[in-house]
């Protein structure tokens, strides 16, 4: 009986060792190690992200600043516009108030010293005859002034002649009016101080 069950006991030792070795065999043969590819992924089985909250903000942020800046410029060009057209006005108010006053006047008016001038070159000017005008309050109260500047040919007739004013100008301060001249470029002539009236 022992001889029986030790033979027993040697069979199911053997049975379990092969069905142990046969396990063995068959995962292997069932899960063959993995090889590497030289083929690429599929980009198809691939979606991209969706930009960050921070991108979309920079981004905003960036579309905003163009905005802003192309906004700022044009508003910055109409001012100067704007700025321009109210100077021109200004000259163009003042010289006529300045004829109106000279309209009376005998000779050359009452206030000659007090009124100077200079040519300014013409690539200050964009090509324009200019004449800056000085003039000075040399008295003691405040008071307006009414100039005119004669444009002379050589032989020494008025070609053109142009009006600036100051007004209300205090003692001692000065104001420098532009007399611009509409002759061409080119023409010779010499600008002279004709009239210069105070009230």
């Amino acid at each position: 009986m022992s001889r029986h069950r030790a033979i027993v006991a040697t069979l199911g030792w053997a049975l379990g060792a092969g069905i142990l070795v046969g396990c063995g065999d068959s995962d292997q043969d069932a899960a063959p190690s993995p090889r590497p590819t030289s083929s690429s992924p599929d980009a198809a089985s691939f979606s991209g992200a969706p930009p960050s909250a921070l991108a979309s903000q920079a981004a905003s942020a960036i579309a905003s600043a163009h905005a802003s800046a192309s906004a700022a410029a044009s508003s910055a060009s109409a001012r100067a516009s704007e700025f321009e057209a109210s100077v021109e006005a200004e000259a163009a108010r003042a010289g006529a108030a300045a004829e109106k006053e000279l309209k009376n006047v005998k000779g050359r008016g009452n206030a000659v010293s007090e009124v100077g001038m200079k040519g300014l070159p013409s690539n200050e000017t964009s090509g324009l005859l200019a004449v800056l005008v000085t003039i000075t309050n040399k008295t003691d109260s405040t008071a307006s002034y009414a100039v005119q500047i004669d444009f002379e040919d050589t032989n020494g007739n008025v070609v053109e002649t142009r009006f600036v004013g100051a007004e209300d100008l205090e003692p001692g301060k000065q104001e420098q009016p532009i007399a611009f001249s509409r002759l061409p470029q080119d023409a010779e002539v010499t600008p002279r101080l004709a009239k210069a009236q105070r009230y």
